[in-house]
């Protein structure tokens, strides 16, 4: 029996080697598939894909959005780096800017390296292995924690589907018993309403009779739907006690309960059964709102 994991989520991990902190921030919602979105320095990007690998071996579904920060506790682990290409290239359109709109300024030093990329501050090239475990560290310690969240989650979800459950149990059992007067109670109010029509002097055609009410108790029959209802309703906590990545399945299941219980809402005309169809539909709304957000 494995656990039930919601989408929803958020972990956050660090990793501290003395000379850096690395810190890792994970946000999840529901999504059909496993969508994962990292924003990193960039000087950490050669990692992004190691990243979807861990992250793929604990979260099989949700949109993933992942936030890694590095604060340098130490001067001498940087090295800024000047990018002198880009540079010339901004000196270079600043000065056909000026030829084209007749300006005489200078570009000073101070305008070209506050543009984007100019001066880059870069992890020792020599520290590269080191800065692996760090990232993979605090990525993997976000995951512990976005994981106790989904699993606390995903466990409060269970317990708000199985007692919906127990109330559509409940409300099905009494639709099944209703269920058993209703020929004879449409039987009794068909000859009644007869003989306000025409009177009590007027015999009744038994053979029209019996044929009206075969009619109706074929048309109005639910046990099949009954029978097929209680069997999902079954696979569907057999479903939830499997656990892991159920989501898919239970969505299924409740479209199937969904197509029952619109049958017999329609098959029948007693009030009394209809208010209970109409609560099943509701509660089964509930579970399938609730389902959707389940890994």
């Amino acid at each position: 029996m494995a656990n039930i994991f919601s989408m929803t989520g958020y972990g956050k991990g660090e990793h501290n080697d003395g000379k850096r902190i690395i810190t890792a921030e994970i946000k999840t919602i529901n999504n059909r598939y496993c969508d994962i979105n990292i924003k990193t320095p960039r000087h950490l990007r050669f990692f992004e894909d190691n990243i979807r690998k861990i992250l793929k071996n604990s979260v099989q579904r949700g949109r993933i959005d992942v936030y890694i920060n590095i604060d340098y506790l130490n001067e001498s682990d940087t090295v800024i780096v000047p990018n002198l290409c880009l540079a010339k290239q901004y000196k270079d359109a600043i000065d056909e800017v000026k030829k084209d709109l007749n300006i005489s300024s200078n570009v000073s030093l101070d305008t070209i390296i506050k543009f984007q990329d100019v001066l880059v501050a870069k992890e020792d090239a020599d520290d590269e292995d080191e800065l692996r475990i760090c990232v993979e560290s605090a990525i993997q310690n976000a995951v512990k924690s976005l994981l106790q969240m989904r699993l606390a989650e995903g466990s409060q979800l269970e317990k708000d589907i199985k007692s919906s459950m127990d109330k559509i149990l409940v409300s099905i059992s009494d639709i099944e018993k209703n269920s058993e007067t209703i020929v004879s109670d449409y039987k009794n109010k068909f000859e009644l309403r007869i003989k306000e029509l025409l009177g009590s002097s007027h015999e009744l055609d038994e053979n029209r009779l019996y044929n009206e009410i075969v009619f109706y108790a074929d048309k109005s029959d639910i046990n099949e739907e009954i029978v097929r209802f209680k069997s999902h309703m079954k696979q569907l906590n057999n479903v939830l006690a499997e656990g892991g990545q159920v989501g898919r399945k239970l969505d299924f299941i409740i479209q199937e309960l969904n197509r029952e219980i619109n049958t017999i809402g329609s098959k029948i005309g007693n009030l009394d059964i209809i208010q209970m169809v109409i609560e099943i539909k509701n509660l089964l709304e509930k579970i399938r709102e609730q389902i959707q957000n389940i890994e």
